[in-house]
């Protein structure tokens, strides 16, 4: 490799300012940026996703035309660039696979994602100089470090991949192998999963560096209860695998000058009255500094812990003063059974349903409290963003919440928020009041508010810890002839930035 192995280039799905379904596109929105490289250069390559806004389409210049094929189909590729906040930005058009209202959740996703895996190895065909770096994100492109090896390029390209969330695979029948992928048959047993292929297998087996999202969550994956049938092939890359939990944009989220909110604030004391009386406003909420105010903004899915959640608020709402917003959509039955409740608590429980930017920011600012009884979160961006907005995070001690959520000590004044470790309605329940009592102790609370200026949310520590991935890959024949000691090194660097 050259001094200027830092080209490294991020192929992901979705990426804010463009479009986003989720906690991935706040990553490759702010990860680049980050990454701040003297020596080299990022580019992000993206679908061009139909909902892409006038606004961003307007500024795409053409570059050239890709023939890509998927097996026996072959379909032209129109490669656009746009330059955003000093970062390269890739977009890759095909009409036939994205010019689409959804993002995922097609019937030919596997088609869809083998045809953009392909189109990438055909642009690093293409290109003279070739990334260093080919930092994978997710399921969907999951095939492209399996292509690396099968190319011959790993001693020009390292690949990492980083697992978002491992309960999406990107699993489809066997006939998709041989039907769609550009793979000799020796290939099959690193893609093939009960009968399937599976694409995030064949990234975790091939992919130079594993990371994940926070460095429980790493662990976590390598047991059985959250493996999701891949912790043994996890537990056998454990020395290629870093957990390097997520920051957030402090720009982007920034109280002080958010025009989302009624009362941007540099003080949380007097804006917060303001915004928590707008708040309850706009829900239809009785009106009340006093009253305790808890939010939720989630997905409304059981692994969320929404069913947990719900169990409790039955217990509580009939008898506490308290008040509850929840901003979210997801299962049927969940969202009905929040109506139901709404219906029965109106000044006590509002459900927004579906997702909002400006009012989950409102959320944020006005709440007191934000919920997150979380089955398994593999980092989670809420519970910085209610830290950013003085929001106490009352979380289960699971992944990136126990590494970013430290319980609240009233005798030494340590930790910015609550936590509990059991799924049961009872410790929520405790840990609620708990919560509530630190509430009406009003030195206590302020004292807690306090420790919110220590906490680090941005990605400078987080990306000074990719830095150290990739410098662990350059010259290097691939991650597995590491030394012990420099993978522990990593590790303990790992740890240190988010103790």
């Amino acid at each position: 490799m050259t001094d200027n192995w830092t080209d490294i280039c991020h192929v992901a799905t979705e990426c804010t300012p463009f479009y986003k379904t989720g906690g991935l596109a706040d990553v490759i929105g702010s990860l680049p940026q980050a990454l701040d490289m003297p020596r080299g250069t990022v580019t992000v390559i993206l679908p061009k996703h139909q909902t892409l806004s006038d606004k961003w389409g307007s500024q795409l210049n053409w570059i050239y035309t890709l023939s890509v094929w998927v097996k026996w189909r072959k379909q032209s590729c129109q490669v656009y660039e746009l330059y955003h906040q000093e970062i390269r930005y890739l977009f890759f058009e095909n009409d036939y696979y994205f010019n689409r209202p959804v993002l995922y959740g097609c019937h030919d996703d596997g088609e869809r994602y083998a045809f953009f895996c392909h189109a990438v190895i055909e642009w690093i065909d293409q290109q003279k100089e070739k990334p260093s770096i080919l930092h994978c994100h997710d399921w969907q492109t999951g095939l492209l470090p399996a292509y690396i090896r099968a190319r011959n390029w790993q001693e020009q390209i390292k690949t990492v991949l980083t697992i978002h969330n491992l309960a999406y695979q990107g699993q489809f029948p066997s006939s998709v192998f041989k039907e769609l992928l550009h793979f000799d048959d020796s290939a099959y047993p690193i893609l093939e999963m009960d009968d399937h292929v599976n694409y995030l297998k064949a990234g975790i087996a091939e992919a130079d560096k594993i990371t994940t999202v926070s460095p429980s969550y790493a662990l976590e994956i390598q047991e059985p209860s959250f493996g999701y049938k891949l912790d043994g092939l996890l537990r056998q890359r454990s020395d290629d695998l870093v957990g390097i939990v997520n920051g957030i944009d402090l720009k982007d989220y920034n109280p002080a000058e958010d025009k989302e909110l009624v009362a941007p604030y540099t003080k949380r004391s007097s804006a917060s009255e303001i915004n928590k009386r707008s708040l309850q406003v706009e829900a239809g909420l009785s009106m009340s500094i006093s009253t305790p105010l808890f939010a939720v903004v989630s997905r409304l899915v059981p692994e969320k812990g929404i069913g947990l959640l719900l169990e409790t608020l039955n217990q509580m709402l009939p008898h506490e003063r308290i008040q509850v917003i929840v901003l979210g959509s997801g299962s049927p039955e969940l969202e009905h059974e929040l109506h139901v409740m709404q219906s029965r608590f109106p000044k006590k429980l509002c459900f927004f349903h579906g997702f909002d930017e400006g009012k989950a920011r409102r959320i944020y600012a006005g709440a007191d409290m934000l919920l997150m009884p979380s089955l398994y979160e593999p980092c989670g961006l809420s519970q910085l963003i209610a830290l950013r907005y003085g929001c106490v995070p009352i979380v289960r001690e699971t992944g990136g919440l126990k590494d970013t959520i430290q319980s609240y000590q009233p005798h030494t004044g340590t930790g910015n928020g609550f936590t509990f470790l059991n799924r049961t309605s009872g410790d929520l329940r405790l840990t609620m009041n708990r919560a509530l009592s630190i509430f009406h102790h009003k030195h206590q609370w302020n004292k807690l508010l306090a420790s919110f200026a220590s906490s680090d949310l941005s990605w400078l520590a987080s990306a000074s810890l990719y830095h150290l991935v990739y410098d662990g890959l350059r010259d290097r024949k691939g991650v597995l002839n590491q030394h012990a000691d420099q993978q522990e090194n990593i590790q303990g660097n790992v740890i240190e930035a988010i103790s």
